[in-house]
């Protein structure tokens, strides 16, 4: 028989449906081909059209995966629009992934080399976010709910039955704080089971293809699995190469169950202990205790502390930092969750204990009862918030600044920059406790130094080590190569986890505003009625305008340099003469329009977003200093230029109310309309296109079961026996845009055997100006040629096509060692060929319809059949 070659094609971030990644358009009521299912399900599944005939020798094949993300307008839409409000976690995790100079061997990776340390850095600070997240369930449970509302009228629009806790034996002392505990704990358990929930959804990969002799050809298109769990014999990851040149290429890459499982239960236990904390900190410091208060209090914080330290030393150890498959959770967690549950036992148990003599007796501390229906009553208009908790947000945000600086200066200049953060971590605290009077034999402080006085000197301080000259690793792009170096100086872990920390900063605070106002009724007094939001998200909301307006004026640099880059590409298309027509002058306006965007965001987009991270960078340091300052920024009776403060201030408190809602209301509409879908997928779809490396309850990576997927039908294929009627003695896998990044993870985990039967068609894809740069040890032009090398053929040819076009803004060429292809666009400027209507301007898609595209495909399909004997075909 003769030899026939597939293509098959993977869609990129739109989910576009089967029928349009086959080229089949059918007209209302048409009978034509129709895409069916050949292999998977309806969530991911592989099709063809109807009219495929047993003898054609180039078969289209579609790969749909765009419903692990996109969804399909169903119920369970609403539960993926939730993933987005863990947008944070999902940037956390992404920065693990844009560390360079990452081994090419995980076992190769030390702790105390550049890419280690940033990466025990980097969990860290995933920790600390989890940390966040726990920190503002508590203010709602424990500071708003069980300590501010204090009467049954604030109580009551709580929703839930809390009235309880404003009579008899729960007002008592600190025995509110308990049920308040029910919020934050109560969110973790939430979060523990989405992340199991999820690790099922994404774990669902079929085991790696077995070749079968040809002798006993197989009538199933998925060979059987090993018995014994593992790859079955004879094929498995590829070693047939004696060393790895790409972190891709590593066997467990995509198989992080045991990995997942254990930093979940981190994250879970050390989120408790941050919970329960603030109530635990607020009892010691205003009521110290004696007897047997003592005895529950000092055992439960050495449990509590031993949970913290060993997740910080485990963080940096193999046996999590390694993905080594589905393997248990093993002593120590088990450690861990036992040590939890006695903290969280022996914190409960002292908050239901009577106040002690020692200090000031909790119930003095609390705001009185009846503010809200009068807050001119006397203690209603101060602060009555729980002791010590505005304290804590502040110096928890600020040392998860001290921390971004560190991600940022190894990152970009090895451990040796590591020394100027360390030197800020240590001379804050010790600062504070000069200015405290704590430290013995000094000088005293001056009396007009504070604390908040000594955050950005120590900040700055930090930040100095983003400013050493870089060193490596950085190979030097390639001849030809523009706009190849790392991006943003090589900050890039610190810029990404920088961004996801101002989104949950922003997040956490306005849902305590949102609460705040809610159980205020809107009262225009707002933080004067008895419950009032802690001082830190007051000083966010003046942030977050800030911030606002500094997204808009770099909207408006970019606006400017797109308009300058559309004169430029006007004046290449005009002539000099200006002999067009004015239909023709009409079309250069928008094809110059269409060469701008591509131009802007291949070569200005990294460097606008850098200048925004500046600005956030300097924003969290001031917000910082002013969180610590213990003055609110909505004074009352302030006039002049303050009144400006305050209105932007309350104008930023509104704004951040409404961003989670928002938030969510836009995740919706991702999974459900397609041009907003077009417009924000393609962050989305980056960000959970890695594993879950870093933060274990980040939405789920879909690529942990694509690539499986399409590794198991490529190699399943190819494996067939020479007389079954599925073979195939070629295979283009032809990827569009992220599914070209999908497709090179997919060829750098096949064995080289099947790859020699394999040509990769990528177009409109990514893989160097923006992958390459933000992701330089996977895609860095040191570690991309490994894919091309991977595809190179006996005859050296390389098995690779990029097609690209100067009007598609997502697509670039790659200088990888393939064979790049321009794709003209539009065919031309007006109608031709007995045509009433101007052609179009495709962009970033239907480059399959491209004359480029067909004539590549005929002969890359000569090449794959060419060692295939098959009989004349005659004509006519």
């Amino acid at each position: 028989m003769a030899g026939r070659v597939l293509e098959l094609r993977v869609h990129g971030v739109s989910n576009t449906p089967p029928d349009q990644v086959l080229g089949l358009d059918p007209q209302p009521g048409d009978d034509g081909p129709r895409p069916w299912l050949v292999a998977g399900d309806e969530v991911t599944g592989f099709y063809r059209a109807t009219d495929v005939g047993p003898d054609d020798s180039v078969v289209v094949e579609a790969y749909s995966w765009g419903q692990l993300t996109s969804g399909a307008r169903t119920a369970r839409d609403v539960e993926r629009a939730l993933w987005t409000l863990l947008l944070p976690f999902t940037l956390a995790n992404v920065a693990l992934h844009a560390r360079p100079g990452i081994p090419p061997d995980p076992d190769e990776e030390r702790w105390g080399s550049r890419s280690g340390i940033t990466a025990w850095l980097v969990r860290l600070f995933c920790l600390s976010l989890t940390g966040t997240l726990v920190l503002a369930a508590t203010g709602i449970g424990v500071d708003l709910v069980a300590w501010q509302c204090v009467d049954e009228e604030c109580l009551r629009r709580v929703p839930g039955v809390w009235e309880f806790l404003a009579h008899g034996w729960w007002r008592q002392g600190a025995h509110s704080l308990v049920v308040g505990l029910v919020i934050p704990l109560g969110l973790l358990a939430l979060l523990g089971l989405l992340a199991w929930r999820t690790y099922q959804y994404e774990a669902e990969m079929p085991a790696a293809p077995a070749a079968r002799p040809a002798a006993e050809p197989s009538h199933d298109s998925t060979p059987p699995r090993d018995p014994a769990g593992g790859p079955p014999p004879g094929d498995g990851p590829p070693q047939e190469q004696a060393a790895s040149a790409n972190p891709l290429q590593d066997p467990t890459f995509w198989c992080g169950e045991g990995q997942l499982r254990r930093a979940g239960v981190l994250h879970l236990c050390v989120g408790a202990v941050v919970a329960v904390a603030v109530p635990l900190g607020a009892v010691l410091a205003m009521d110290p205790p004696l007897g047997v208060r003592a005895a529950v209090a000092w055992p439960t914080v050495a449990l509590l502390g031993a949970v913290v330290l060993i997740a910080v030393v485990a963080l940096g150890r193999p046996w999590l930092s390694r993905r080594a498959g589905d393997t248990p959770l093993g002593p120590w967690s088990a450690a861990v969750i036992v040590l939890t549950c006695a903290g969280v036992t022996g914190t409960v148990l002292l908050l239901l204990l009577p106040d002690g003599p020692a200090g000031t007796p909790l119930a003095q501390l609390r705001p009185p009862a009846g503010c809200i229906r009068d807050p001119t009553q006397a203690g209603c208009l101060v602060d009555r918030s729980l002791p010590g908790y505005d304290w804590i947000i502040a110096w928890y945000g600020t040392g998860q600044v001290l921390l971004l600086a560190a991600i940022g200066a190894v990152a970009r200049s090895g451990r040796r920059a590591l020394a100027a953060p360390v030197a800020a971590a240590l001379l804050l605290p010790l600062g504070v406790a000069w200015i405290a009077g704590w430290l013995p034999a000094t000088p005293p402080a001056p009396e007009r130094l504070d604390d908040w006085m000594l955050t950005v000197p120590a900040i700055a301080l930090a930040g100095g080590g983003l400013l050493l000259p870089r060193t490596g690793p950085a190979a030097p792009p390639r001849p030809g190569q523009p706009h190849a170096d790392l991006a943003w100086g090589g900050r890039g872990p610190a810029v990404i986890a920088g961004f996801g920390w101002l989104l949950g900063i922003a997040y956490c605070s306005g849902v305590l505003y949102w609460v705040t106002d809610r159980l205020t009724d809107g009262n225009p007094a707002g933080g004067r009625t008895g419950v009032i939001p802690p001082l830190p998200v007051m000083w966010a909301g003046l942030a977050f305008a800030v911030a606002v307006l500094a997204l808009a004026g770099v909207a408006l640099r970019a606006g400017l340099l797109f308009h300058r880059l559309r004169r430029q590409e006007y004046a290449a298309l005009v002539p000099a003469d200006n002999t067009l027509s004015a239909h023709d002058r009409r079309r250069c306006r928008d094809v110059s329009a269409y060469r701008a965007l591509h131009r802007l965001v291949g070569e200005h987009a990294l460097r606008l977003i850098g200048w925004y991270a500046a600005v956030g960078a300097a924003l969290a340091t001031l917000g910082s200093a002013a969180a610590l300052s213990h003055v609110p920024p909505d004074v009352t009776a302030v006039t002049g230029w303050p009144t400006v403060v305050k209105a932007v201030a309350d104008a930023g408190d509104t704004l951040l109310g409404w961003l989670p809602v928002a938030i969510a209301a836009v995740g919706l509409m991702v999974y459900r309309n397609d041009t907003v879908r077009r417009s924000v997928g393609v962050l989305w779809d980056i960000g959970t296109f890695w594993p879950r490396a870093a933060h274990p309850l980040a939405p789920p990576s879909y690529a942990e079961r694509a690539v499986p997927e399409l590794q198991t039908r490529t190699a399943g294929l190819l494996a067939l026996g020479e007389h079954d009627p599925r073979r195939v003695d070629g295979i283009i896998l032809s990827g569009h845009s992220q599914g070209a990044v999908i497709c090179a993870a997919v060829l750098l985990q096949l064995p080289a055997r099947w790859r020699r039967r394999i040509w990769f068609f990528s177009y409109g894809c990514q893989l160097t100006r923006l992958y390459g740069r933000i992701f330089p040890a996977y895609f860095g032009p040191d570690r991309l040629p490994a894919l091309a090398d991977a595809l190179r053929g006996p005859s050296g040819r390389p098995g690779w096509t990029n097609f690209w076009r100067d009007t598609d803004p997502l697509g670039w060429p790659v200088t990888a060692g393939e064979r790049n292809l321009p794709v003209h666009d539009p065919d031309a400027l007006h109608p031709t060929g007995g045509e009433v209507a101007d052609p179009p301007i495709r962009n970033h898609s239907a480059y399959p319809d491209a004359a480029e595209f067909r004539r590549e495909r005929a002969r890359v399909t000569w090449l794959l059949r060419r060692g295939v004997p098959s009989p004349r075909q005659g004509v006519g």
